[in-house]
């Protein structure tokens, strides 16, 4: 068992890191008072290689693996939680899921536009009425001649207001659940499609958060990205690899946490000493490296599953559950080390803590993960 990185790895890890502390990190307080980060960036991190990692490069990708993938949004995830969630949602929802499930024509087309930054995508599964079930899709989708008409609603869709193109579910058969879901890849500039900007977010405010409305929004029936019926397997598989973009960014949380609480630990005197000779300090900073440590190894083992061509749900989602408790947990942790001060938001603990919390939220809360976990040990699914 060889825990060491690639030269290839490593190359990676040291331009991202060097890329996120110097272009993104400065900024990232003012990015989340002002609530947003400058769309260039995204186009500067396609130029770099950034967005389109595990895509081959025949579709414009860098043609590495899941380990890769994982670097870059720890180191994304480090700097700014916000950046990292719209590089997640572009690579591991949009990217990977056209990578998958498209036809060529739709791979040759998209994939390129999205790796480069040119464009950016958005997955549109959650609505008011379905959110960690998936399946009760309200978005209704009819068909008329070779084209269909979309109407309905999503909610916390990331990116949704800045995407060039969006991977919308919708239901063909109301009330047929599962069995009559469909995706379609769908251009976000035509008549019957807005979307607005979702404000009054706890955490992750520098990132853009949407509602999509279709309204008779006429699709082709060559836009679909699958069969009728298939399309809460595209949701499924599709959330396995935003899991990974998840769990990868919560482990850059905890590092971050960890990073700020031993610098100010060394650097903060009470009693004339620096906290850091204090033991129940000491004891917070060992609980808060364990718990990090742990949660990279599990989403190397992760990343390292899907890069053997395994099936890698329950791999995903044990990485995604620990990494997101153990995010919330260090960054609470450190809001502690810190003081007043972790309470204020000239220090990071308080943004990270913010940014931290959704976490567990979305991509399948904790308690989903648990569910899901349960299952594969018992074989009973608490679903049905």
């Amino acid at each position: 068992m060889d825990f060491s990185l690639t030269e290839e790895q490593k190359a990676v890890q040291e331009t991202v890191r060097a890329f996120s502390r110097e272009k993104i990190m400065p900024h990232a307080r003012d990015w989340d008072v002002q609530g947003s980060f400058p769309r260039e960036l995204i186009r500067e991190m396609g130029e770099l290689g950034f967005l389109g990692v595990p895509i081959p490069e025949a579709y414009g990708g860098s043609g590495m693996d899941y380990v890769a993938e994982a670097i870059v949004f720890e180191e994304v995830g480090y700097a700014d939680s916000s950046v990292r969630t719209t590089l997640s949602v572009q690579m591991s929802l949009v990217e990977l899921t056209i990578l998958a499930w498209g036809t060529e024509e739709q791979k040759q087309y998209f994939l390129p536009k999205l790796c480069s930054g040119e464009w950016i995508g958005c997955f549109g599964l959650t609505e008011p009425e379905a959110g960690s079930d998936a399946s009760n899709q309200q978005t209704v989708a009819r068909k008329e001649g070779d084209e269909w008409v979309l109407n309905g609603q999503k909610v916390w869709i990331s990116n949704g207001e800045w995407a060039d193109v969006a991977i919308v579910f919708a239901q063909t058969e109301p009330g047929s659940r599962h069995r009559g879901m469909v995706a379609f890849l769908i251009e976000t500039d035509r008549p019957g499609f807005e979307a607005r900007t979702m404000h009054g977010k706890l955490g992750l405010r520098a990132s853009n958060t949407g509602e999509l409305f279709f309204t008779d929004m006429r699709v082709k029936d060559s836009e679909r990205l699958c069969e009728i019926g298939e399309g809460f397997k595209v949701a499924m598989s599709a959330l396995d690899n935003g899991r990974m973009g998840v769990a990868s960014g919560c482990v850059g949380i905890a590092q971050h946490a960890l990073d700020a609480s031993v610098a100010y630990a060394q650097e903060r005197e009470t009693f004339d000493k620096p906290i850091a000779n204090y033991q129940l300090v000491q004891a917070l900073l060992a609980d808060m490296h364990v718990e990090t440590e742990a949660a990279r190894m599990l989403v190397y083992k992760a990343a390292w599953v899907k890069n053997q061509g395994d099936k890698s749900t329950i791999p995903v989602s044990v990485a995604k559950y620990y990494s997101s408790e153990v995010a919330k947990r260090a960054a609470d942790m450190a809001i502690q080390i810190h003081g007043g001060y972790g309470y204020s938001n000239e220090y990071a603990p308080e943004r990270l803590w913010r940014d931290g919390r959704v976490a567990s939220l979305y991509e399948g809360t904790s308690q989903i993960q648990q569910l899901i976990i349960g299952r594969h040990l018992t074989g009973v699914s608490a679903f049905e």
